[in-house]
């Protein structure tokens, strides 16, 4: 019997890189799983292929989960494709976008880093709560530059991640009595994409020569952790925020 079977799944950013990695894993698990994404229809129809290629039920949702609008679509279409009831909900849309100093930030920017990673999870866990019962679970993506500031010029994204932190302890007390779960998974050096645009191999070498395992982490292996939390194998665990870097940092 798959752990996920019957379960519905939203994976906001679910067409690439770690999010894609979750929707897959969640659909391996039995989940039918909402795959949003904003622009590349390319990539979230690969995602929908994974899923299918192994068995899986899912629809792609095109939304900027950074805005009230794209919200509502996301929502009205998870209940068309789905009904009005999730089991799980993932809060993965993110992004760097640019590595800049203090006095290179503008509102634009501030705008965009903290509505992307902050905002989107927000308005998307509130949307959402209302479809969610007792027994499930919020998992939001945080990152360990939420507990280390993040390198050279990520002042605003680490503090985006700091305030989805925060909000994961805040949301575990508020929803735990109604039965919902939410945790925080906090990566580190994850080889993806993000790391392919925003950190050389100079600096990425140098961090998993850093690391106890020596080595950067797999998307897929952030997923199973993700994946772990949305089971009923967790059902314990609420209000954490569990780092997944290999032995770089922790508690």
């Amino acid at each position: 019997m798959k752990k996920l079977a019957g379960k519905v799944a939203v994976v906001t950013g679910g067409s690439r890189d770690i999010g894609r990695a979750i929707s897959i894993s969640l659909a391996q698990e039995g989940a039918r799983v909402v795959v949003n994404y904003l622009n590349s229809v390319s990539a979230a129809n690969e995602t929908l292929q994974a899923i299918e290629a192994i068995g899986g039920e899912a629809i792609t949702v095109q939304a900027d989960v950074s805005t009230l609008e794209g919200i509502s679509e996301l929502k009205a279409k998870t209940i068309e494709a789905f009904g009005d009831s999730i089991d799980i909900l993932v809060n993965n849309a993110g992004g760097l976008f640019a590595r800049k100093t203090l006095q290179e930030f503008d509102l634009a920017f501030y705008e965009l880093v903290m509505g992307v990673n902050f905002k989107s999870t927000v308005f998307v866990s509130q949307a959402f709560e209302s479809l969610m019962g007792k027994g499930s679970s919020i998992i939001n993506i945080s990152s360990q530059a939420a507990r280390d500031g993040g390198g050279g010029g990520s002042a605003l994204y680490s503090s985006s991640k700091g305030a989805v932190t925060t909000f994961t302890r805040a949301m575990s007390k508020e929803l735990g009595p109604k039965g919902i779960r939410v945790n925080a998974v906090c990566p580190g050096l994850i080889g993806t994409k993000f790391h392919d645009d925003f950190t050389t191999d100079e600096i990425r070498t140098k961090v998993a020569s850093s690391t106890p395992l020596r080595r950067e982490g797999q998307a897929e292996e952030v997923a199973d952790l993700v994946t772990y939390l949305a089971t009923d194998e967790a059902s314990f665990i609420n209000g954490n925020n569990i780092d997944i870097n290999g032995g770089l940092a922790f508690s």
